[in-house]
């Protein structure tokens, strides 16, 4: 499900509510909500390797977690460091944390972040999912205007299709895609 371009806020307007976020990086509740993602993807992990916090906005705080686990992490934000050369190398891991859903062409992102990813390596995603259109129509998440794009289950399950991959569902709101070791190309028809 996604937003209709016209209610789409403006780069300023969106920036101005990320701007007013506050994650703290000494704040232990929000290392603990970041931890659903940090475990699971060190237990896939060996020490050192290299990643990316896809989306890592003003205060990363999940590569500060993985640095500290032995790990290098190259930090990509639009608004807080837009460094495109980032978006070049190979990566043995890639995490994009509650940032899917503020992306108009989720598509397009997640077929450059797979390109990125070394064969047999994860993408792990944070979003909150859609359960049901019931559910939907008073759902609180849907209410923050920063968020234009809305996954369920089936959808991650249509991705890793799209992409030859394994998904794997960890709680409510963590995805792991992992890449498989021989990549075969995405059919032009599922795209």
């Amino acid at each position: 499900m996604f937003v209709d371009a016209s209610e789409h806020l403006t780069a300023q307007q969106e920036k101005e509510i990320y701007d007013s976020h506050e994650n703290d990086l000494a704040d232990l509740g929000y290392r603990r909500f970041l931890s659903r993602v940090s475990e699971p993807l060190l237990a896939r992990l060996e020490a050192p390797s290299s990643g990316l916090d896809f989306g890592c906005g003003p205060g990363p705080l999940l590569a500060k977690m993985l640095k500290e686990a032995g790990h290098e992490v190259a930090l990509y934000d639009l608004y807080y460091a837009n460094k495109p050369e980032v978006l070049t190398g190979q990566y043995d891991f890639i995490t994009c944390t509650e940032v899917i859903e503020h992306i108009a062409e989720p598509e397009k992102v997640l077929t450059q972040l797979f390109s990125l990813l070394k064969p047999g390596a994860p993408l792990v995603l944070m979003t909150k999912l859609v359960i049901d259109r019931e559910r939907f129509r008073t759902w609180h998440y849907k209410n923050d205007l920063t968020h234009i794009a809305f996954f369920s289950r089936k959808t991650f399950d249509y991705v890793a299709q799209i992409y030859d991959s394994e998904v794997e569902f960890i709680g409510n709101d963590v995805i792991v895609l992992t890449k498989p070791e021989v990549q075969a190309a995405p059919s032009e028809e599922a795209l």
